[in-house]
């Protein structure tokens, strides 16, 4: 299950509340381009319109070797495929204040390209700042226990 694409940010700036995984829907070109690594997750979510889930605001680049007459759009809304359950599960909860579903990797199982995604609710600035503050003060402690000069 090599990955192609993850979100780094993710973990920062949203608490993970569940985790699903989900089929892309994508053209020729598209697969080329995220197996060589031009997919980018940043500033990506999940919207689910009409009863279809579908991925805004990814970027995936044009592949490199295709037809410069082929049209491809980088950043156009791409569906997934998931259980009608899972739709209906997920469309309940994003009705909540605060719940969003945030891409987190883009991978390979098998031949096929899925894609893993969180529910989440976003942090606070708060939290972060927290977060960052713990990070540097864990970093000074084994920076001091390793007998480095602070």
């Amino acid at each position: 299950m090599p990955t192609l694409a993850t979100n780094r940010k993710a973990g920062f700036n949203y608490e993970k509340l569940e985790e699903f995984e989900g089929g892309l829907v994508l053209t020729g070109q598209e697969v080329k381009s995220i197996r060589e690594g031009g997919a980018k997750l940043d500033a990506a979510h999940i919207i689910i319109q009409g009863g279809q889930p579908r991925m805004v605001g990814a970027v995936i680049s044009r592949y490199k070797k295709a037809s410069s007459l082929s049209p491809h759009d980088p950043e156009r809304t791409r569906n997934l495929l998931l259980n009608a359950k899972e739709i209906r599960y997920l469309t309940g909860k994003l009705g909540e204040k605060g719940l969003t579903l945030v891409p987190i990797s883009i991978y390979t199982r098998g031949h096929r390209i899925k894609i893993g995604f969180w529910l989440a609710r976003g942090k606070k600035t708060f939290e972060k700042r927290q977060k960052i503050k713990n990070r540097d003060l864990d970093r000074e402690t084994k920076r001091f226990m390793r007998g480095e000069d602070i």
